[in-house]
């Protein structure tokens, strides 16, 4: 039998270690924040490979990495990969090096893969390996004149002699190499990686100030800073009622990760003078973005679709006061009428409230430093809130501010009260028996 792979999909990875990795991203994130935003990245990038993998045999992932070691590595990203450590040499001569390694195992087609580009997707991915049956060389260009992928059909060093690497013309000199020798070529979707801050800000927003101290003696409590993070895809129809319920204030900012909206999301961020920021698509890591960028002492998540209630500043720091807790969340209320909805608005608040248990659309906050402590969310298609939950009540205690949001009905409007309800359980119920969340976000509809 031959176990040879067809297809060998590459990563080239740092190791992330504060100071080493992401370097031009430490005077917005600090040393912590640019590594941490170099892991998220790289744990993007590997799912959807895997995913990519998972959908036809003949397909081997390798992790090409810097810094660290292999068990690091292992530790890291999985026992299930392969781990080489790259070469001493430039970019050109690493990748090189990893061409001719896989080809040498009998590899078809070799896709290298950096992990700097948020938006990267399986269908890229797939496309690229589709594009190699036909063409020696397949490219994805980046906005800044490099590339975020490369692949080939067969070896050839020609491509990596005499690039300047780091500069605005890597991906079209590459090109005209392959021109020059004869190299069929396509082309995929350009894409924006991320290297710098103004790579990911897309607009800056109010600045943090200290609180006056009128609303310091209203409050009663001292100024502690408080960032609303909020994260967006399409929100147009629900944006701009939930930021109004958070504009205004001085010591609050409000942080908005878009996912890549294609109506008016970011343009109605802009207007709220909400600082937006250009993220991967999926909750959990749109979070984790916005995390990073975080100043306040308290992180408030808000669903684009669920508003605060009056007096939201006060509940949060009151409940975060009290002795050993560390999170807390609002009453549940649904934007809506009918008596079904009032039904699951109570089963919620039981729940909530009884078993310590609130989900992402009563406005989870916590404290910043045991929001970094715990590592953020995971990286899941759904139930992130439910497992970042059940990881923060090791902590301490979650409280439920007695005031309600008001979230929008729209969920259970599309299919049915009953019908979204029933899924809302056998989700949950599927994940407590360890049924893949990635099956499960399908089943939502997520």
């Amino acid at each position: 039998m031959n176990n040879r792979p067809k297809e060998v999909l590459i990563v080239f990875c740092r190791y992330p270690e504060p100071g080493k990795a992401k370097t031009r991203l430490i005077p917005a994130l600090g040393a912590q924040g640019a590594a941490d935003y170099h892991r998220l990245l790289t744990e993007l990038t590997v799912d959807k490979v895997r995913d990519l993998c998972s959908k036809r045999s003949g397909r081997t992932i390798e992790v090409h990495y810097t810094g660290g070691n292999i068990e690091l590595m292992k530790d890291w990203l999985g026992q299930d990969l392969v781990y080489i450590e790259q070469p001493l040499g430039d970019l050109g001569q690493r990748m090189l090096f990893a061409f001719e390694h896989a080809f040498e195992k009998g590899a078809r087609r070799v896709v290298i893969i950096g992990v700097d580009v948020p938006a990267i997707s399986v269908h890229l991915l797939e496309e690229a390996l589709f594009k190699l049956g036909r063409h020696d060389l397949v490219l994805g260009p980046c906005e800044d004149g490099g590339y975020y992928l490369i692949g080939l059909n067969r070896p050839f060093a020609g491509l990596f002699k005499g690039i300047s690497w780091g500069t605005d013309t890597v991906a079209q000199d590459t090109l005209t190499l392959a021109q020059r020798n004869s190299l069929s070529y396509k082309l995929i979707k350009t894409l924006k990686d991320v290297d710098r801050p103004s790579d990911l800000i897309v607009h800056k927003g109010r600045s943090l100030t200290s609180a006056s101290f009128s609303e310091t003696i209203a409050t009663g409590f001292s100024s502690k800073s408080i960032t609303v993070i909020i994260p967006t895809l399409n929100e147009e129809s629900n944006l701009a009622e939930t930021l109004t319920t958070v504009t205004g204030f001085d010591n609050v900012e409000i942080i908005v990760v878009d996912g890549g909206s294609s109506d008016k999301t970011v343009d109605i961020a802009r207007e709220h003078d909400a600082t937006v920021l250009s993220g991967p698509t999926g909750r959990s890591a749109q979070i984790n973005l916005g995390a990073l960028f975080a100043n306040g002492e308290i992180i408030v998540f808000l669903h684009a679709d669920t508003r605060l209630p009056v007096g939201w500043i006060n509940n949060v720091h009151c409940e975060l006061e009290k002795n050993g807790v560390v999170g807390g969340a609002f009453k549940l209320g649904i934007d809506g009428d009918s008596l079904g909805l009032h039904l699951i608005e109570t089963m919620a608040n039981f729940r909530s409230r009884w078993l310590g248990m609130p989900y992402g659309d009563q406005a989870i906050f916590v404290k910043t430093e045991v929001f970094r402590s715990l590592g953020g969310f995971l990286n899941l298609p759904i139930m992130e809130d439910f497992e970042f939950v059940k990881r923060l009540r090791k902590k301490g205690n979650i409280n439920i501010v007695p005031n309600s949001v008001l979230t929008s009905a729209r969920r259970w409007e599309k299919r049915g009260i009953w019908v979204t309800t029933a899924i809302n359980q056998v989700i949950i119920i599927g994940y407590l028996l360890g049924i893949s969340p990635k099956l499960l976000a399908r089943l939502y509809g997520r």
